[in-house]
């Protein structure tokens, strides 16, 4: 069975995007949970001997660190699953925007880092922010429009550029970034996919507190009713 290495699920963006994947399109796994900022944590990690943070998956005598290789590791070994679209267009787009999130954002992920225990109020938060926000919901709508018929996600069925997308999707609930009705109904599609709230309800019910993943605002209430 596959192994997946991942950290607090409260904060850690990288770990939900491989393990949202997985649950989701039913491929079974072990979890090791290791906790974010512990003294526990590098010696734990470099046991693997892959990257020095987590994910990481671990399938028999290979090791996959990096959450883009993962998930696409996951396609390679799951053909049948299709993780990616399967016409040429739409994976080339998936792929793209995938890369592109991977490599980019920086302004969006530093200043509203993941937290799925809170919402804060809407606020202003910086030129940087409000382009990146545009250019996610630009993405969003090019995919949803040219290739997302047949069903509420990027690609219609939940792909891997979904599960890339997915922490961005709570950075903008958790920061009451406001968004149009279409964008809205991909981004509840995604809050409400079983896989999610198995990760939220977890989420909440672990106690540890990563510092420097909390802002210093005010919450307006918890992550979800």
């Amino acid at each position: 069975m596959l192994k997946l290495v991942i950290g607090t699920k409260a904060y850690s963006s990288w770990s939900l995007r491989p393990w949202i994947l997985l649950r989701e399109h039913g491929i079974a796994f072990e979890e090791d949970y290791v906790p974010l900022d512990t003294p526990e944590f590098r010696r734990r990690v470099n046991a693997y001997g892959a990257g020095s943070t987590v994910p990481i998956l671990v399938d028999g005598d290979t090791v996959v660190w990096e959450s883009a290789a993962i998930l696409d590791y996951v396609a390679d070994r799951f053909p049948e699953r299709r993780i990616w679209p399967q016409e040429l267009p739409a994976r080339a787009l998936a792929r793209s925007m995938a890369a592109e999130m991977h490599a980019g954002f920086r302004p969006l992920r530093v200043a509203c880092p993941m937290n799925l225990r809170r919402r804060f109020a809407h606020k202003d938060r910086g030129e940087l922010v409000a382009r990146d926000v545009g250019r996610i919901i630009h993405l969003w709508r090019t995919a949803r429009g040219r290739h997302g018929g047949a069903g509420p996600f990027l690609f219609g069925g939940f792909t891997a550029a979904d599960a890339m997308y997915a922490p961005v999707v709570t950075r903008l609930h958790t920061y009451s970034i406001p968004v149009d009705d279409d964008v809205r109904a991909y981004m509840d599609a995604v809050l409400g996919t079983p896989a999610f709230r198995a990760w939220y309800d977890a989420a909440v019910a672990d106690p540890q507190i990563v510092a420097h993943d909390e802002v210093d605002e005010p919450s307006i209430g918890p992550f979800l009713p």
